[in-house]
């Protein structure tokens, strides 16, 4: 079985960076699903493939599912920028000898942007009291996007699980579901068209999640967003989809690679990240946890625009057979664009 498991893995590695780096950067849709929640996986500069469990696993890598051992629910408010918020839920239940089954619910709020036209730019007045109108047309619109999906994972041994996930994705740029523009017509005149300013697709998530047996050592492969072409009025642009490949392992803790350590626990994360709209990029991440009470975790993500470094923390207690845990993380957007900041709360019983 590890033989195959690991042909499987690489498989599933390399069958598709060639495909995704055809695409043109920046030519992708639904934008709004390459902002990840999960405080602890953000904190950890995204290097999440192979450490996500338990209902944050359905954001990140399905078959992280597979090691489930309760009922769990987890919650996440994002704090994006330009005043965006983006909250979502999961919620993760194993079922005895059929596996474990997921949900997931994402939002997006953009806020209200003012209403600009190409008819409405121009100059209005006369003499002095003139007046420039960069197109403003006194109208305000409020974009949203929300993503409603289920998981099923299940481990195939004791040391391999595999998981996947349906999506249904929906994204308005203009907060109607129509829009209508002025065009001139052969002939002179005008006429005016209507428009759908909102798409929608299925979208498929898969994985594999692989712990080598040698101390902690994970492996985790997982593809996102996998689905047909998204159409915005008159023009179809591809799903964002990418490919995760990351490897994990606890460098102190009970099965640590440079020392054994019942109290303290650091891991170490690493993460290929291949989007079918931009070069690969990296993420590193590392976690250090004292008696499964209290962690610090600190990231870093190689080739981003204005994505660097990230940082978090987070707490755990239990209290009557429930576990409660609360997370929160820090990613600097440069200079002008400022910070993102997720609170995450979960719950395992």
């Amino acid at each position: 079985m590890t033989r195959k498991t690991i042909i499987a893995i690489a498989a599933l590695s390399f069958a598709f960076p060639g495909s995704m780096l055809a695409q043109k950067v920046g030519t992708s849709s639904l934008q709004f699903l390459k902002v990840m929640p999960t405080a602890r996986a953000t904190a950890m500069g995204d290097a999440y493939a192979t450490l996500a469990t338990g209902a944050d696993a359905v954001f990140w890598n399905p078959a992280g599912l597979s090691t489930s051992n309760g009922i769990e629910a987890t919650s996440t408010l994002t704090m994006w920028l330009f005043d965006t918020r983006q909250g979502a839920i999961a919620a993760a239940i194993p079922i005895e000898d059929w596996g474990t089954f997921g949900v997931q619910l994402q939002y997006v709020d953009f806020g209200t942007i003012e209403e600009t036209r190409v008819d409405h730019l121009g100059f209005s007045g006369t003499g002095t009291s003139q007046k420039y109108n960069p197109g403003l047309t006194g109208a305000e619109f409020s974009p949203w996007s929300y993503l409603v999906g289920v998981t099923y994972a299940r481990p195939m041994t004791d040391k391999f699980g595999i998981g996947v996930s349906v999506k249904f994705v929906q994204e308005s740029l203009y907060g109607a579901t129509t829009g209508s523009v002025i065009v001139p017509v052969s002939g002179g005149g005008t006429a005016t068209e209507t428009y759908k300013t909102y798409a929608n697709s299925f979208l498929l998530d898969f994985g594999m999640l692989y712990n080598t047996g040698f101390r902690s050592i994970r492996i985790g492969v997982s593809v996102q967003n996998f689905g047909p072409q998204v159409k915005f009025a008159e023009e179809t642009f591809p799903a964002p989809m990418a490919l995760r490949f990351g490897t994990a392992a606890d460098l102190y803790g009970p099965n640590g690679l440079i020392g054994a350590d019942e109290t303290n626990r650091l891991t170490a994360a690493y993460d290929i990240f291949q989007p079918n709209d931009y070069a690969q990029q990296m993420h590193f991440g590392l976690e250090y946890e004292f008696a499964e009470l209290i962690a610090i975790r600190a990231g870093y993500k190689n080739n981003y625009d204005s994505e660097r470094f990230t940082y978090g923390g987070g707490v755990r207690s239990a209290v009557e057979g429930y576990l409660f845990r609360l997370d929160y993380s820090y990613a600097g957007m440069g200079e002008y664009l400022g910070a993102a900041h997720r609170i995450s709360f979960g719950v395992h019983f």
